[in-house]
């Protein structure tokens, strides 16, 4: 895919903010430092000032005001702790175009090919150099356009970026207010005093690692599976087994599954541990819970270690008892004990996670299905897809909804290429298996 970049410019906020430094959490810092590349694609409605560049440049800039320390800068403090520098510095708004069309891209696997769509980021410098906002909105020859943004991990969660996705997209569809101003005071996840961990944070010991090395591993590429409303109601069944009155969610008794079939699809050994991530948003288990519009990470793991050899041969429903409780788990005092333990490390850095983490025999499953991923409009209609541009460690998934709202997932996967077929094999052909059993 050939594209060609027109013009690059720093957007700055419309009017003057507050210059100050910006405590952030320890939450924050132990999220690794990179952008999030996300992409969202839109098709034509055949409007003359569709997607327009000055439109949009002109919301960004007005949407900078409540978000200001997004058009600041990351610095580092005397004592080396990262800092939000609110320098009003602006955001990265990059035009492009390429020869290709919309369809030509299929079902928007997460690729290399489709990262190109995002601006990408030189991290050679130092990390004061780059914006923390990165936006590149490329119109395609059918006349559609995709909207590829970067937003730096450190200073916000999935749940802040998409907050200011779609507040942008209020203010340029000419909304003369936003439905939910940013809550900018990050001190609300400051450590106790004194800080006391009272749980073992198991989220933050290091990942098991593989006892079997395999020979010469492929690059991995990224694979969508679909799964349809009625297979999710075959796991839902299973999970109602011997009278058990607990109701698990959605998310829980599809990870237990996934879980599963991939130690399987994995061939590890019975004796090889394997341990789950499961990303968690924080805002509501706090006591008091967090504003909904609250700026920054607040996403915390619930994590838990298993023997391959368990997961494959114990009941469905024993896998979906251990993650239902890792989950449950996640109250305001395991929630405060985990800031606190980050705040008695003599290095935070040290938890951050590397690709290395999630990889084989580990994995991560990141739930964006209750998202509200499609709400950005930006005056022209909702996109027709949004999801990751590029899924680069192995080990990683993400389930993800779907744009019409029919109850179809997506389930987004990087596994290893001598594993994405066992795994595609026994995630279906178990369903099958379900299906009989319930029959």
């Amino acid at each position: 895919m050939d594209i060609t970049v027109k013009e690059s410019s720093m957007i700055y906020p419309a009017q003057d903010t507050p210059k100050e430094s910006q405590w952030i959490s320890n939450v924050d810092m132990a999220m690794t430092t990179f952008h999030v590349p996300v992409l969202y694609f839109y098709r034509t409605n055949g409007s003359p000032d569709f997607f327009k560049a000055q439109v949009l440049k002109e919301a960004l800039s007005k949407i900078l005001v409540p978000f200001y320390p997004m058009a600041g800068r990351l610095r580092s403090d005397e004592n080396g702790r990262l800092q939000i520098i609110c320098n009003a510095e602006g955001a990265l708004f990059v035009e492009a175009e390429t020869t290709c069309a919309i369809d030509d891209l299929g079902d928007f696997v997460p690729s290399l090919k489709l990262r190109q769509l995002v601006p990408a980021v030189d991290y050679s410098g130092d990390i004061s150099s780059y914006p923390l906002v990165m936006a590149q909105v490329t119109v395609f020859k059918c006349g559609g356009v995709s909207l590829g943004l970067g937003i730096h991990h450190t200073s916000s969660d999935g749940a802040t970026a998409l907050h200011f996705t779609r507040s942008w997209s209020e203010i340029a569809r000419g909304l003369s207010q936003i439905t939910e101003a940013p809550f900018i005071d990050r001190t609300l996840l400051r450590a106790r005093v004194p800080p006391t961990p009272r749980f073992h944070h198991v989220e933050y010991d290091p990942p098991p690692s593989l006892k079997t090395s395999y020979p010469n591993p492929k690059p991995s590429p990224v694979s969508v599976f679909k799964i349809t409303p009625d297979q999710l109601n075959t796991l839902k069944t299973k999970s109602f087994k011997n009278e058990n009155a607990t109701k698990y969610s959605t998310y829980t008794i599809l990870a237990a599954y996934i879980w599963r079939c991939v130690s399987k699809a994995r061939g590890l050994s019975d004796d090889q541990p394997t341990k789950l991530y499961m990303p968690v948003n924080g805002r509501p288990r706090l006591h008091p819970p967090l504003p909904s519009g609250y700026q920054g990470n607040a996403i915390f793991l619930a994590s838990l270690v298993a023997l391959s050899g368990n997961l494959q041969s114990e009941p469905f429903i024993n896998t979906i008892e251990k993650i239902h409780g890792a989950v449950k788990r996640m109250n305001n005092e395991y929630l405060r004990s985990a800031i606190d333990y980050l705040e008695k490390l003599p290095d935070i850095t040290a938890v951050r996670r590397g690709p290395e983490a999630f990889q084989c025999p580990n994995l991560s499953i990141n739930n964006w299905m209750r998202l509200p991923i499609y709400d950005a409009d930006f005056g022209w209609g909702r996109p027709i897809y949004m999801g990751p541009a590029n899924v680069a460690p192995e080990g990683k998934i993400y389930l993800l909804p779907s744009p019409n709202g029919d109850g179809t997932l997506s389930l987004v996967a990087c596994l290893e290429t001598s594993h994405v077929k066992l795994f595609q094999k026994h995630f279906f052909e178990g369903l099958v298996a379900f299906e009989k059993i319930g029959a």
